[in-house]
């Protein structure tokens, strides 16, 4: 060990547990020891300590009370109560304390190491296993890579290193999440090979690899519920697949997942139209030309999906389904709190579609706010963020109550986001759309290596604002910059969480059927 773990061993009978020191000391522990709780409270104080042993009868200070005054002063160093009595009461107490473990006199070598390694080697241990399995997959994932050649094969691969990067996140391990990074690094810009090379053929008629797409999620995922029974459907707006897996996670006592799908958000990957394509089930393109009243292009004025409500309705006449049907969105936490009170109003309905906003405004946050940014500073600190948000959120309290309920439940959002680094430049005129991940314009210019370039939008059913209108996309962490103002917007936008381009994080998104837990 390149520091030896420092442990404070408390008992008045000290001198009978010289062979338990000495067997510790051997093994590379380092053992302090005190006969009272007065002088352990002394010790906590001047030194760092990575385990107490504290006995439990003790004259003047009690064990019980030690631990008190030890958890005041270092809450989270674990403390083993050794004691010779079994009493239940007792045992509460000391659970009641935040003990760690518990032994019962007398007490042996292995019991002693087993309790440390318990408590102490378990986070360093599973830190190896976990960076001892990665290497081991390291390999056979970079085969993959290379051998992508379908969306199926994209999908296994992203759920692949979104696994890894949670598991990283919970042993605290160092280094490995360097080349896991670097790898993720490789799979990005070989995906972004592949949308530039599929994109268009998934609108062609080929049968190559087709994936579920945006306007496809309702009438694949959603309206076949509706034979079975009332059904609820949750989109989190800008959700990404690593941040599903969290919230999966934290529901999984409440709901069984029935099935879990990556489907390929549109591009380009914001809410105006990959969310509109989900409501309407058709591409934007098909939505302006069937429903223009509905469409709102970007130099308009007006809310760009105003009219998600309608065009569901409209979808669902299309399809000839009869059914009842709520829509609510929620952007608030007053919002959130009136849904939760009234939630048993929802069950009057067929099938109702809740849209919350929280995640996309968490990440306009942070491009906005310091204090945001310091929050979510990377995506590890981004995915905890959202898992804290979604921990004390209505929307939680919500399905906790709807698990009384016999109904399905779809969690699903529109596009994902990715944390931009690496800068631009493109010129356009004041007609070009403002997204960081795209742009609309007729008078564009760029480095054709940089972008994923579209000149005719009509190939892939996307609008035009006029008729001489093409589109650029930014891949992996790029992001589009004017020359004008170049340091200042690049210093403003780099590392923050932008959506709109072709990145795993956004197109690679979560559709999730779950049941409540019986």
């Amino acid at each position: 060990m390149s520091r030896k773990i420092h442990i404070l061993w408390t008992d008045d009978e000290m001198d009978l547990l010289k062979p338990y020191i000495l067997f510790l000391e051997e093994r590379e522990y380092r053992v302090t020891t005190a006969t009272n709780g007065t002088d352990a409270l002394n010790l906590v104080r001047e030194h760092d300590f990575d385990l107490i042993f504290l006995d439990e009868n003790m004259p003047g200070l009690s064990g019980l009370k030690t631990l008190e005054q030890i958890k005041n002063i270092t809450p989270s160093t674990p403390v083993v109560m050794i004691t010779k009595s079994e009493e239940e009461d007792i045992m509460d107490e000391a659970l009641g304390g935040k003990i760690s473990d518990y032994l019962i006199k007398p007490v042996n070598p292995k019991q002693i190491l087993l309790t440390i390694k318990k408590n102490i080697d378990t986070k360093r241990l599973v830190t190896q296993k976990t960076a001892s399995s990665y290497q081991s997959q390291f390999a056979r994932i970079g085969m993959q890579i290379n051998a992508a050649e379908t969306f199926r094969d994209w999908t296994e691969i992203y759920r692949r290193l979104v696994y890894w990067e949670r598991e990283f996140d919970q042993s605290g391990i160092e280094g490995m999440d360097e080349v896991l990074k670097m790898q993720k690094a490789e799979a990005s810009n070989e995906f972004a090979r592949y949308i530039r090379t599929h994109y268009e053929g998934w609108f062609s008629g080929r049968p190559e690899d087709l994936p579920l797409i945006s306007p496809d999620v309702f009438k694949a995922k959603v309206f076949p519920l509706l034979e079975q029974g009332k059904t609820m459907v949750v989109i989190i707006d800008n959700l990404r697949f690593d941040q599903w897996k969290i919230i999966e996670q934290e529901i999984g006592d409440l709901f069984r997942i029935d099935d879990e799908t990556i489907f390929a958000s549109i591009l380009p990957t914001t809410t105006q139209f990959a969310r509109n394509a989900m409501f309407a089930g058709m591409m934007p393109a098909e939505i302006q030309k069937r429903y223009p009243r509905l469409w709102v292009e970007e130099q308009e004025e007006g809310a760009k999906n105003a009219h998600e409500e309608e065009l569901c309705r409209l979808q669902m006449q299309r399809l000839g389904i009869d059914a009842t049907f709520n829509y609510e969105k929620i952007s608030n936490q007053r919002v959130g709190k009136k849904l939760v009170e009234n939630y048993r109003d929802l069950l009057n309905y067929d099938l109702n579609i809740l849209v919350y906003n929280f995640v996309d405004m968490l990440s306009h946050a942070r491009t906005e706010m310091d204090m945001i940014r310091e929050l979510a500073y990377d995506e590890s600190s981004y995915r905890s963020l959202v898992h804290s948000w979604f921990q004390h959120s209505y929307l939680y309290e919500l399905l906790k109550q709807l698990t009384r309920h016999d109904l399905s439940l779809v969690i699903t959002t529109d596009h994902g986001a990715v944390r931009v680094t690496n800068p631009v430049k493109v010129v356009g005129d004041r007609q070009t759309s403002v997204n960081l991940r795209y742009k609309q314009g007729k008078n564009l210019s760029y480095n054709r290596k940089e972008v994923y370039e579209l000149h005719k939008p009509e190939k892939v059913y996307l609008t035009r604002a006029n008729v001489s209108s093409s589109y650029i996309f930014a891949m992996n962490n790029d992001f589009m910059v004017y020359p004008n103002n170049y340091n200042h917007f690049v210093n403003m936008y780099r590392n923050t969480f932008q959506h709109g381009g072709i990145s795993m994080e956004e197109m690679l998104i979560p559709v999730a059927t779950l049941s409540p837990v019986r």
